[in-house]
């Protein structure tokens, strides 16, 4: 017997926006807050500029693919929960909500290191990166009003404060571990 399902295919970019907002926004959080929380510890901590590359783009390779896995696996699992209870498939493509994560991460997660990639911002690379990561932060947050209900500069407001005080704690965590081991 075929299982029920109450998976309705989006249709259209609202459509289909309203039904990846979870994974997109999700993704993009994840994506600047830690890429971000590398760049800042690795400035906290007064290492190089190759420092901030080389872990800055492992962590948008490996955290980027842990959180698409752990969102596929998740949604698999729900579903596999739900339907052992006998409940209808919620969801029917759990791979498509795993690349929404994925891209969301790394597209967004990019920005904290675009300074240091660019040779032509030196000096003031970590301040470049801070305003990318707070005004990226924002822009995801607002952007998140074309298919809710919530108010633009209220849900980038809130985004941007959450994130920045993750931020200050990333930044003041490589700023203590340098000071105790110098």
């Amino acid at each position: 017997m075929a299982r029920l399902s109450n998976h309705v295919e989006p249709s259209g970019a609202a459509a289909m926006a309203r039904h990846y907002i979870r994974d997109l926004v999700y993704g993009a959080n994840d994506g600047i807050i830690t890429t971000f929380a590398v760049v800042a510890g690795v400035a906290g901590g007064n290492l190089s500029r190759t420092a901030v590359l080389v872990v800055g783009v492992a962590n948008l390779a490996a955290d980027g693919l842990s959180m698409a896995v752990g969102n596929f696996l998740s949604i698999r699992s729900n579903e596999s929960a739900r339907e052992a209870d006998n409940l209808p498939e919620e969801e029917a493509f759990p791979v498509r909500h795993a690349v929404a994560t994925l891209l969301a991460f790394v597209t967004a997660g990019a920005l904290p290191l675009l300074p240091y990639v660019l040779p032509a911002i030196r000096p003031g690379q970590f301040s470049w990166s801070v305003c990318l990561t707070f005004l990226a932060l924002f822009s995801v947050g607002a952007l998140r009003s074309v298919v809710t209900v919530d108010r633009w500069w209220r849900a980038g407001l809130e985004m941007l404060v959450l994130g920045a005080l993750v931020a200050a704690a990333a930044y003041g965590a490589g700023a203590l571990i340098a000071s105790m081991i110098a």
